[in-house]
């Protein structure tokens, strides 16, 4: 097995509903391993006001060479103007895991 490099990209969306929609289509189009949703509390600035929401944020396991086409297919999905969409390096990994990850989303 070639040494992979292994990315969490994250992502949150308004709803419960898109959150599930994008991570289902990640997982079927097989960019990413698995997804995570989680409800979180958001406080930011948007057009000069402090916003306060309610998101759902996803944590998408995959390999650093799908990273654009997760980006793009995220873009695509997302009912944001801007979506936050960025990735995280996963230092080490659990050998099993990582062959698990690999089969689910190797380029073919």
């Amino acid at each position: 097995m070639i040494p992979m490099k292994y990315i969490a990209v994250y992502t949150t969306t308004g709803s419960r509903e898109e959150a599930q929609r994008i991570a289902k289509a990640l997982v079927e189009r097989e960019l990413v391993a698995c997804a995570q949703i989680s409800e979180i509390e958001s406080f930011y600035r948007w057009d000069g006001i402090t916003q306060n929401d309610h998101e759902f944020r996803l944590v998408l396991k995959t390999s650093a060479e799908r990273y654009k086409e997760v980006e793009a297919a995220i873009g695509a999905l997302h009912s944001y103007t801007l979506p936050a969409i960025y990735a995280l390096a996963i230092e080490h990994v659990y050998p099993p895991f990582a062959q698990w990850v690999n089969e689910r989303t190797c380029i073919r």
